[in-house]
């Protein structure tokens, strides 16, 4: 029998800073020399003439494939066809999470290096050794895990200030979920999204996201809506991408990614960004966990005020839904899914049951704090 290990898992290098992206090609070049980027025509309106000339300054060529919506398996496959006929050696995706996972993976199966430049705050996905592949309707398909993380993750804060702020909103809800999931993990001495058991450093650093986290996100909310960069949201984006990503993938991962997992399969929530369904996945999470009602209702106001989805009405279900309801649970509770690192087992009726509650809960914490009641997100396609 194998003798288990603990271990952490980075990225090479990481860059954060106003005006950082004007310094990729400086960065890039240290690592290729025949660069091919991934990115689609809107980030490219903004980004390209950035990237250009900071490719240019260092000698290095401008080419670039347009990407499109998910993170799809022929979508990963024709980047590797690309990178084939283009003869480069080191991948860039420059956006989303979708860009960058697609560039993972495509990177990986065509023996290059790989370099993330993400324009939002949205996830905590550009650090990791992995890609989440979807079908071209949204719905999840699998993990795919590399041997090793992104040899460079650079991102420019004065663009996520320029993004809309439902990005950096959509950000805060995936790494609310970090510490949540890693105590979890640690308590269960599960094993992580990195191979092996939790280790103090990446349970600390996804507990210290957390920490800045509460600290940061309402005004560095505020600042992305004046479009301004400022310490708390220098802050909120080194928490939303480094720590965060950092503490799931060395700390792991449980029940609240499990059920986003299980929440695509409901076509109601095709348009919703990764975040919003993770916070629904971490309320439920909190429910199967009996959290202090405290804890609980806390969780419920924050992320309400930042601007996330705490019932069923908010991602367009309802507890009349019950067979997407219960394709939900049971797609979360699949062999192999994160929710088995809970420290107790999770049943597929054990969700539903848990996923129907939030609705009650969530709406009478709302009216006890004076919060708004909830309304049906408007999702975008």
């Amino acid at each position: 029998m194998t003798t288990p290990i603990r271990t952490v898992m980075s990225p090479g290098r990481y860059v954060q800073g106003k005006g950082a992206i004007g310094r990729l090609g400086e960065f890039v070049s240290q690592i290729g020399s025949a660069p091919l980027i991934v990115a689609d025509d809107v980030v490219w309106g903004f980004a390209g003439e950035q990237v250009s000339a900071s490719f240019a300054g260092v000698g290095l060529r401008v080419e670039r494939v347009e990407f499109g919506r998910f993170a799809t398996a022929a979508a990963v496959d024709a980047l590797v066809e690309k990178i084939r006929a283009t003869k480069s050696d080191v991948i860039i995706g420059v956006g989303g999470g979708s860009t960058i996972d697609s560039a993972k993976a495509a990177g990986f199966l065509a023996g290059i290096r790989w370099v993330s430049v993400p324009t939002v705050a949205s996830t905590d996905a550009p650090t990791s050794a992995l890609s989440v592949i979807y079908t071209e309707e949204g719905e999840f398909v699998e993990y795919r895990f590399f041997p090793r993380n992104p040899d460079l993750v650079l991102i420019d804060t004065q663009i996520v200030a320029d993004a809309p702020v439902e990005f950096l909103i959509a950000g805060v809800g995936d790494a609310l979920a970090t510490w949540l999931e890693a105590r979890a993990t640690a308590a269960a001495n599960a094993t992580t999204m990195a191979g092996g058991l939790p280790t103090q450093t990446g349970t600390a650093l996804a507990k210290l996201s957390w920490d800045v986290i509460w600290e940061n996100a309402l005004p560095a909310l505020d600042a992305v809506r004046d479009n301004l960069v400022t310490p708390a949201l220098e802050k909120l984006v080194e928490a939303n991408t480094l720590l965060s990503g950092l503490g799931f993938e060395s700390g792991g991962l449980a029940a609240a990614h499990a059920i986003h997992n299980g929440l695509t399969a409901a076509p109601q929530t095709h348009g919703l960004t990764h975040g919003q369904k993770v916070n629904i996945g971490s309320l439920t999470q909190l429910v199967l966990e009996g959290a202090p009602r405290t804890e609980v209702e806390d969780f419920i106001e924050f992320t309400t005020l930042v601007g996330l989805p705490t019932t069923l009405t908010e991602i367009g279900l309802g507890l009349d839904d019950e067979k997407e309801l219960r394709a939900i649970a049971t797609a979360s509770t699949l062999p192999g899914e994160t929710i088995h690192n809970m420290p107790f087992v999770v049943t597929a009726d054990d969700v539903l049951n848990a996923l129907k509650s939030i609705e009650r809960l969530s709406r009478s914490v709302r009216a006890a704090r004076g919060l708004p009641a909830p309304v049906k997100y408007v999702q975008k396609h």
